[in-house]
Formats: structure tokens, C-alpha cells, sequence
């Protein structure tokens, strides 16, 4: 059985937490281990974070979009903006890369998603923003009740 969540909010820091939390609540239908749903939290994070601070530069107009889909033991989370965009994915890609390097941040943003899911697709356009798409097989899940 297929189900899917569809979540926009403001890109605001504070609603990261937010987007970590409902897509964790919805995806504990799947009964996942603890180390799978910490996994998704995390990426989940890192993606949010990544749209608010690089896509939008932490201006609160602009909106995050996320999507989830449940199908039998797998999970596919869809993170987007419509920002400032990736100019190159690929070296955006590497570890510790960062546009930012004022921030705290560490550049490891994609290198954790890579880490944590079974397939990461980024795909970004100049001003359009930046879609990341995220697979995870979980281990061990239960039937989706309808």
C-alpha cells in the first residue's frame, strides 16, 4: 500500500525542527528501527537547513517544500526549494565544501544524506532552486493500515 505526505512552510530556522518531527511521525507507521528514524530525522535536517540557509539565503519569504512516500518498506522524501539554486552539484557535493564558510556549518550536508539513505538525487537550475530527492529501504516494517 502507497501513502504520501505533503508538508510547505516558511523558510524559517525554526521550522526545521518542525519538518523533522512530522515526517518522523509519519513515517513511525512503518516501524522503523531507532537508528533508521534518527537516520531520516537527520537528513531531513540537513536538507531543510541546506534550502534555508544556501537556497534562500535565511530570507523567511521563501517556502520549503516536502513530500514523503511510504510504499511497502521503503521511504522517499522529496526536499524542495525554489531559491538561488546549486551552481555545481557535483563539487557542492564533495565533503566540507561550503558557500558559507562564515557559518558554523561544517560542509557535510550531502556527504551525511549520502551516508544515512540508499540513493540521493540532487537536481538544481540557476534562480530556480534545488530539488533533493532521498531513498531509504528500511530493514524491518510492518504493513501500512488502512
Amino acid at each position: 500500500m502507497r501513502n504520501e505526505m505533503n508538508l510547505q512552510f516558511s523558510a524559517l530556522s525554526q521550522n526545521e525542527s518542525f519538518a523533522r518531527v512530522t515526517v518522523a511521525a509519519f513515517i513511525a507507521q512503518l516501524d522503523p528501527t531507532l537508528d533508521e528514524l534518527t537516520e531520516i530525522k537527520t537528513v531531513v535536517s540537513e536538507a531543510v537547513t541546506n534550502a534555508i540557509i544556501h537556497g534562500y539565503d535565511n530570507d523567511p519569504s521563501g517556502i520549503v517544500y516536502i513530500s514523503v512516500t511510504l510504499e511497502d518498506s521503503i521511504v522517499t522524501l522529496s526536499i524542495r526549494d525554489e531559491g538561488m539554486g546549486i551552481s555545481d552539484v557535483e563539487e557542492a557535493r564533495q565533503p566540507l565544501y561550503t558557500t558559507k564558510p562564515e557559518l558554523e556549518r561544517s560542509g557535510m550536508g550531502f556527504t551525511i544524506m549520502e551516508n544515512f539513505m540508499d540513493e540521493v538525487e540532487i537536481e538544481s537550475s540557476k534562480s530556480r532552486g534545488t530539488s533533493v530527492k532521498l531513498t531509504k529501504h528500511l530493514s524491518k516494517s510492518k504493513a501500512l493500515v488502512n
